[in-house]
């Protein structure tokens, strides 16, 4: 069964006119965590699309490039974004259930940003009032500051890009710090890594534009240091 099947399955034996916002606590109790990040990236995009006051033919395709799916699977995709769409329910309750449905894991909650922002940069600009989502949603996800301007400084051009922001830390750590660092980024943006904390495989391929970012800021530092 796809997980787009499995999300619909969910969504249809735990909505039961509640409202998309109540599945994410349900979830908890029957925890597949590739369903609920998916429904998490589709509920909050759905919401984020209206945030610069347009929804444009660039983002509903960079949604399609999150997650490759297959045109028999097409209406629970739907399904799901329109529920987001017409909840009154606004995008802070959305987070909050969504940082509550993962705890403490920040791991699968930098991999959703990350969705966010390519889907917010799907049609070239990047707004303010995109960037106060972003930012209002890192809050309340629990992620820092730093963390936060790394996963910009990644994905927005003309961004501050700090390479020791993309790799989460400060100008005065000790090379070896920043190596072990580094390395930690780097084995965690591995595909298996990715698929143990839940996210599906149609967006584990974020990560590749992730390595190479990391990768670039690792080796600045390196020729800083030299």
């Amino acid at each position: 069964m796809s997980i787009w099947s499995r999300m619909a399955e969910a969504i249809a034996a735990l909505a039961k006119g509640e409202g998309l916002s109540a599945v994410f606590d349900k979830l908890r109790a029957r925890p597949d965590r590739s369903v609920g990040f998916t429904i998490a990236v589709i509920a909050l995009g759905a919401k984020m699309a209206k945030a610069d006051g347009t929804v444009t033919r660039d983002e509903v395709i960079a949604f399609r490039e999150v997650f490759l799916i297959p045109p028999q699977e097409e209406a629970n995709a739907a399904l799901v974004f329109n529920l987001a769409r017409q909840d009154v329910a606004g995008f802070d309750l959305y987070a909050q259930r969504i940082k509550a449905m993962f705890g403490n894991d920040g791991a699968p909650l930098c991999d959703l940003l990350e969705g966010l922002f390519h889907i917010a940069l799907a049609d070239g600009h990047y707004h303010p009032k995109e960037d106060a989502f972003l930012q209002e949603v890192a809050t309340i996800f629990g992620l820092s500051e730093r963390q936060f301007r790394a996963i910009r400084a990644r994905f927005v051009e003309g961004a501050p890009r700090d390479p020791y922001d993309v790799l989460g830390v400060s100008h005065d750590t000790p090379l070896p710090e920043i190596r072990a660092v580094w390395r930690q980024l780097v084995r965690e943006t591995h595909p298996d890594q990715m698929a143990a904390r839940g996210v599906p495989q149609e967006a584990v391929k974020l990560a590749e534009r992730r390595l190479i970012v990391i990768n670039r800021a690792w080796e600045e530092i390196q020729d800083k240091a030299a």
